[in-house]
């Protein structure tokens, strides 16, 4: 279930039931049922069904808060904007991204989207599969399924919690971005844990450890 979401005056929203960053117990703002019923229809509706809400996103995966908002109005009638404002800044996996009056989500899109992060740095990503899939990537390469980009993880720790949500044998890979971004495969930088790209080429892939959950 998730965190209750209160505000802190000093350092704003934030999950659980004391600030992380001084301790202090804030101003109550949403409730564990609500906070999750809240945020499973606003990241349906940036990633997945905008339409079904009368939702418009942009190319780029914007659409305006009070839009959302209203949209979000017809639906719940207790919401109030603090508690869309407060699911979207205090969201500690980083869904979302603010600019203005505008948000989205930050990954995991189904709808077609163009995403514009910056470059990734790094020079190895990960990716965690089952043992079954695992032959099949590294024939074909990776692309995403029922996504818009393929998600990979930043860290070996990361990819094994991802492929254990799907397996109890996950085996890791290892994707060279550095020579893929050389030969001008894009790699985006989604978030401090996930980088996106299209499609990753076979050739860039490597089994580095097969992990018993």
């Amino acid at each position: 279930m998730e965190k209750p979401i209160r505000r802190c005056e000093e350092h704003g929203y934030f999950r659980g039931e004391r600030c992380q960053r001084c301790g202090s117990e804030g101003t109550f703002i949403l409730g564990r049922e609500k906070t999750y019923r809240l945020g499973r229809v606003v990241s349906g509706s940036l990633r997945h069904f905008p339409d079904e809400i009368g939702l418009k996103v942009d190319s780029s995966g914007w659409a305006g808060v009070d839009a959302l908002f209203h949209a979000l109005e017809k639906r719940y009638g207790w919401i109030k904007m603090r508690h869309l404002v407060g699911l979207i800044k205090s969201d500690e996996k980083g869904r979302y991204e603010m600019s203005g009056s505008k948000v989205r989500a930050r990954y995991a899109h189904s709808i077609n989207v163009n995403l514009d992060y910056p470059p990734n740095k790094l020079s190895t990503l990960y990716y965690g599969t089952s043992e079954e899939e695992a032959d099949m990537i590294l024939s074909a390469g990776l692309k995403p399924i029922k996504q818009r980009y393929v998600h990979l993880s930043k860290t070996y720790k990361k990819s094994v919690e991802a492929a254990s949500a799907h397996t109890d044998r996950p085996i890791i890979l290892k994707i060279d971005a550095g020579e893929a971004q050389k030969d001008e495969i894009e790699i985006m930088s989604a978030t401090d844990e996930i980088a996106l790209v299209e499609e990753i080429p076979p050739k860039y892939i490597k089994i580095v450890s097969a992990k018993v959950a």
